[in-house]
């Protein structure tokens, strides 16, 4: 069974955690959400979210893959967090997945996790990137990296995160209806 961290910080965008967490889960994967700074986590839309652990207590297993949710100042708060950085370049060092959507791929960024390689994001963020240029498509992945422009994007990221750990999720989102565009569109 994969393991799968998923980072809340406080103003994280509710959609983008809970949808491919959700995938994740029906598809097999043990998803444990690890609340930055606290237990009980509110979104950036007042939404608040019971966090299984906090990131401390989990910061020195091993997990297949680190998911961060994007949301403002979610991303911002995971940028600043020096903890956060460590268990991304951890992970991916190893040759786990590292994986980002919306405004978080600029935790990846700050940590060269993105230098080289196909991603996209939210818009608006080119301060953050160092010259890199994301494609703007919905979902990418490039090798060990999943990324993902925004909160519409959520189920074509977490076909693509499930995809770089070894998991179909095509079964899941038949059941769920959940129809999704052409690779690449």
């Amino acid at each position: 069974m994969k393991k799968v961290l998923v980072i809340l910080a406080e103003g994280f965008e509710e959609t983008e955690a809970v949808a491919p967490a959700d995938v994740l889960k029906r598809a097999g994967a043990r998803v444990v959400l690890a609340g930055l700074d606290a237990l009980r986590v509110k979104g950036a839309h007042g939404i608040g979210i019971a966090a299984e652990v906090l990131l401390e207590d989990v910061e020195n297993e091993t997990f297949d893959a680190v998911f961060l949710p994007g949301g403002l100042p979610g991303a911002t708060n995971l940028l600043a967090s020096e903890t956060v950085g460590r268990i991304l370049k951890a992970t991916a060092a190893r040759g786990g997945v590292v994986a980002a959507i919306c405004a978080a791929p600029i935790v990846l960024a700050k940590h060269g996790l993105l230098d080289g390689r196909t991603f996209t994001m939210y818009p608006g963020f080119d301060k953050y990137l160092n010259g890199l240029v994301p494609t703007g498509r919905p979902a990418e992945r490039c090798g060990n990296v999943v990324t993902g422009k925004g909160p519409g994007a959520v189920f074509p990221f977490a076909k693509e995160l499930a995809s770089a750990l070894g998991i179909d999720a095509d079964e899941v989102f038949r059941g769920m209806f959940v129809t999704l565009p052409p690779q690449g569109a």
